[in-house]
């Protein structure tokens, strides 16, 4: 089974620059997760299976009541918090999207993937 939580919008003080840490801004994060399709025949109720709500409250505190430099640090954290708390994900993807960035040219973002299996 695949799980996807889709444009899940926070608000963040990530980045290099000390007014990206001061000033904060919008992070759109993309994460999915697989869990062994061995045991999806045995879901019947809530506890079977991997609550997203769950998934979705480590990554919203990670945005938020974390700061990074790095977007690569700010992934690498989701995914080993995630790893650490469901073990029955198998492979996690992570997209961390920064639509504003303070670039010297035009561009709509920049993404980060990163993904992890067991």
């Amino acid at each position: 089974m695949r799980i996807y939580l889709n444009e899940m919008v926070f608000y963040g003080y990530h980045g290099v620059h000390p007014e990206e840490r001061k000033l904060g801004q919008r992070f759109i994060v993309n994460f999915s997760y697989k869990s062994n399709p061995a045991h999806d025949k045995e879901i019947k109720h809530l506890e079977d299976t991997i609550d997203y709500t769950k998934v979705y409250n480590i990554i919203k505190h990670t945005l938020e009541k974390k700061e990074f430099y790095l977007l690569e640090v700010c992934a690498n954290t989701i995914l080993d918090s995630i790893f650490e708390n469901f073990p029955r994900i198998i492979w996690a993807n992570v997209k961390i999207k920064k639509p504003s960035v303070p670039i010297n040219g035009s561009l709509s973002s920049v993404e980060l993937e990163m993904e992890r299996s067991r």
